[in-house]
């Protein structure tokens, strides 16, 4: 159903998938969880990742990504390098995780993978877990850039409400989606916009693992590979995971990091109830 990642490794691996390659020096295993699950337990050698440090934590839109020198040194301190083939987990479902790796995206990484379930499919497993901190290899300071390819802007998103060959794809609950529930100056969504809540995409009785007929379910909500995708929540968190799975699924996706926090905020741009 999914692509597979170059370098053996598939875009969505399997607890006892990882488990078995746990040894590889190439592998880089990120931890996204709270902190003090991270000090509770976590798979070995898994490095941590705080998602703050992934943001720019701005207002109004405090979901846009975070500046080069803020990825720069936090890529520095996990030991990142370009060859690394990475695998991210959180313990929610995806949101982080899938945000971690749009954020590789972002900067042209090309081996990244997600745990899937996360730490909830690695405990179910029963395989070995720890509260031991990898011990950090001193590296030289990590140069990146970011390319523009899988952000997308207001003024970009604004352009694409005319676009028939453009999606918007709206991750927050369904009483965000209406204005029942307002996290903004306004409620309700981007004119034209699909709604299908990132709790939908997961199993919740499988440990948040991706639902198998993930694919169908996305069609039937009219979210098809013939279109260009851009996907959306408050903050781009739990749109973390709709990207990924879009992406996993080979659809052509963009996410909004500004998302409803920018666009609800911003007076001038177009809402529908």
């Amino acid at each position: 159903m999914f692509n597979e990642q170059a370098m053996t490794i598939p875009c969505i691996i399997e607890a006892p998938q990882l488990h078995e390659i746990m040894e590889n020096e190439d592998l880089l295993i990120v931890d996204l969880c709270r902190v003090e699950v991270y000090a509770q337990m976590h798979l070995p050698g898994a490095v941590h990742v705080n998602p703050a440090e992934l943001v720019s934590g701005e207002q109004p839109a405090i979901g846009k990504i975070a500046d080069l020198a803020r990825l720069e040194k936090l890529f520095s301190r996990i030991g990142y390098s370009p060859e690394t083939r990475i695998v991210a987990y959180d313990d929610e479902g995806g949101g982080w995780a899938g945000r971690f790796i749009w954020t590789l995206d972002v900067i042209g990484h090309e081996f990244s993978a997600y745990l899937n379930g996360g730490l909830l499919s690695w405990y179910a497993a029963g395989l070995k877990l720890t509260k031991e901190i990898p011990k950090s290899t001193p590296k030289a300071p990590v140069k990146l850039a970011m390319k523009g390819d899988v952000i997308a802007s207001k003024e970009e998103v604004l352009n694409s409400l005319n676009n028939p060959e453009s999606i918007i794809w709206d991750a927050r609950t369904a009483e965000e989606y209406s204005g029942q529930r307002i996290n903004a100056h306004r409620g309700g969504h981007i004119p034209g916009a699909i709604n299908l809540d990132w709790l939908d995409v997961m199993d919740r009785n499988d440990n948040c693992r991706i639902r198998d007929n993930v694919a169908d379910l996305l069609e039937l909500r009219g979210i098809t590979p013939d279109k260009e995708i851009i996907t959306h929540c408050q903050t781009h968190h739990r749109s973390g995971l709709t990207y990924f799975i879009a992406k996993a699924l080979g659809y052509n996706v963009k996410a909004y990091d500004g998302s409803w926090s920018e666009w609800g905020n911003d007076l001038t741009l177009p809402i529908e109830i």
